[in-house]
């Protein structure tokens, strides 16, 4: 299982850095504004709202700004007119690619999306040519020094989690997405806080890739990324922090 979740990490870590810019905000007031038009504008009642919200929180976006995207995504302030769409590929070494979209123009994003994966070494594909190559999971980080490793196998098995590893100085849970809320919710029950909480695409079969390989995947993700109308990137390549940069 290690290595699944090399690129959710450092996304994870370059949504922090874009929070600084602005940009992060952006994406989860869309995200939050199409979880409102799904299902509804109260969170009790609407699970990915809910998610949205939290997610949002979790990097300090402001209150107004999430409470505007709520009304928005009810019809409120003009409504809502974002599309959900996803977008799979191949980059560099035949890495699988997946890529969340939301957008107002399914024709603009379309042509600048694929434009992107040109210029990056790699191609998009038909509907399903790479979605089958990752599952959706629940993926929650715990810092290793909050707790024992034996106490948190325990407490996150029998709420429902498939896995725990420790990575470095953390834990990391896998869970199935039917069990990622009681996952969350057993954690903070035992005061535990998580540096990471979210719904994620892990491949099933991660790809080894060199280092020059390695920074030709991470520079076409992170365009992809950089995108206004893309909410989050997923790869089977297993790249590190250590390729970036270069």
């Amino acid at each position: 299982m290690s290595g699944h979740s090399h690129w959710a990490n450092i996304q994870h870590k370059k949504g922090a850095a874009d929070n600084k810019r602005g940009k992060v905000f952006s994406k989860l007031a869309r995200y939050i504004m199409i979880a409102a038009k799904n299902g509804g504008g109260d969170p009790a009642m609407n699970l990915p709202l809910r998610y949205a919200i939290e997610k949002a929180r979790s990097v300090s976006m402001p209150k107004d700004n999430i409470e505007r995207a709520v009304k928005k995504g009810c019809g409120e302030n003009g409504g809502v007119t974002f599309d959900e769409i996803a977008y799979e590929g191949f980059g560099p070494g035949g890495s699988a690619i997946f890529v969340d979209i939301l957008t107002d123009n399914r024709s603009r994003t379309n042509g600048e999306v694929r434009k992107i994966f040109e210029k990056g070494g790699g191609n998009m594909g038909g509907p399903g040519c790479t979605a089958h190559m990752f599952d959706r999971k629940g993926l929650l980080q715990v810092p290793a020094l909050a707790v024992d490793e034996d106490a948190l196998m325990e407490l996150a098995l029998e709420a429902g989690a498939d896995d725990v590893e420790r990575l470095g100085d953390l834990f990391e849970i896998r869970c199935d997405p039917t069990a990622f809320q009681a996952v969350r919710d057993a954690l903070a029950k035992a005061n535990l806080s998580t540096t990471m909480a979210e719904m994620t695409r892990l491949p099933k079969d991660p790809m080894d890739v060199d280092a020059e390989m390695g920074r030709k995947i991470i520079r076409l993700l992170e365009a992809l990324d950089d995108h206004d109308d893309v909410q989050s990137v997923y790869t089977n390549a297993k790249v590190t922090e250590e390729m970036m940069g270069s």
